[in-house]
């Protein structure tokens, strides 16, 4: 039997401890995100959050939603943040209408059956929202969708921003024009880059955009939201979702992301939203002082 002296079995434990530590530090993940602000922003605060915990962080984003869906699902991305009524409808199928509960509970299960894992939701509802700019003689006294539809019904040439994906999307115009009963027209739908859409519609060369809710040029240019009166649009709650074995393998993942996750509100992505496309802040600087704020 071979004697290990007291100092050197301490010396042995502390480098295995050493070492146990040094293969969780050097564990990666890729964090994917989509291709608009508020995506872009989220993505580089959970790499930042995950590196200071220890992690090798590849974000991925920049992306489009299907795109980065089905990277989710073969595994070339980890996690993202995704919201509530894209999994409900583009991705499931699901057409009834549910309240923002039963839409998180639904697709927490649907989701679930595939190997996806929904956190805890954030109350920052991303839905979209149809915004115009008061002054325009175009869509002056238009209160809600019904009378956008109208206008459009009556045969007014009202330009709408929009993004590439939203005239495609089952939970976009197809939907929304089938619900109120309105075509816009191709030549009246213009897809573009949001900021760019945005300073169509303040310079007068778009009437109407389709735009987030939690946007922060809402505020900043003093749009007039109109109301979906038919409530076609569902809640949209942004939410990390990770890959079930990502998550058994780092179950730490969990309480780090739901740290942010249950903290987001619409005010606060309309305020992150806005200091990057209004005060022209940089993605990196706007996640270094949220998570400075939350004490991470």
């Amino acid at each position: 039997m071979t004697f290990v002296p007291k100092l050197a079995k301490t010396l042995l434990s502390a480098a295995a401890i050493a070492l146990a530590a040094t293969s969780a530090f050097a564990a990666t993940i890729t964090v994917g995100g989509k291709n608009f602000t508020e995506q872009l922003i989220i993505a580089e605060i959970t790499k930042q959050l995950l590196g200071s915990k220890g992690y090798t962080v590849d974000k991925k984003d920049g992306m489009g939603t299907k795109i980065v869906r089905a990277a989710l699902e073969n595994g070339e991305v980890d996690l993202y943040w995704e919201y509530t009524g894209t999994s409900l409808i583009t991705f499931n199928k699901v057409t009834e209408r549910l309240s923002p509960e039963e839409t998180y509970n639904r697709v927490k299960q649907l989701d679930g059956e595939k190997g996806l894992v929904w956190l805890a939701p954030s109350t920052a509802n991303n839905t979209y929202a149809y915004v115009v700019k008061p002054g325009n003689a175009k869509t002056e006294g238009l209160e809600t969708i019904s009378d956008l539809a109208k206008a459009y019904n009556d045969g007014k040439p009202i330009l709408m921003g929009t993004t590439a994906e939203f005239p495609k999307r089952p939970d976009g115009l197809i939907g929304l024009q089938e619900v109120y009963g309105f075509e816009a027209g191709r030549a009246n739908v213009r897809p573009m880059d949001l900021g760019l859409a945005y300073n169509a519609l303040a310079n007068g060369d778009l009437d109407t955009i389709a735009a987030q809710a939690t946007d922060g040029q809402i505020a900043a240019l003093g749009l007039k939201v109109l109301k979906d009166d038919k409530g076609f649009f569902p809640n949209y709650a942004l939410t990390p979702v990770v890959r079930k074995q990502v998550l058994d393998e780092h179950p730490d993942l969990k309480d780090t992301l739901e740290a942010v996750s249950t903290k987001l509100d619409d005010a606060t992505m309309q305020r992150l939203n806005s200091e990057v496309d209004v005060e022209r802040k940089t993605i990196e600087a706007v996640a270094a002082d949220y998570l400075k704020s939350l004490g991470m």
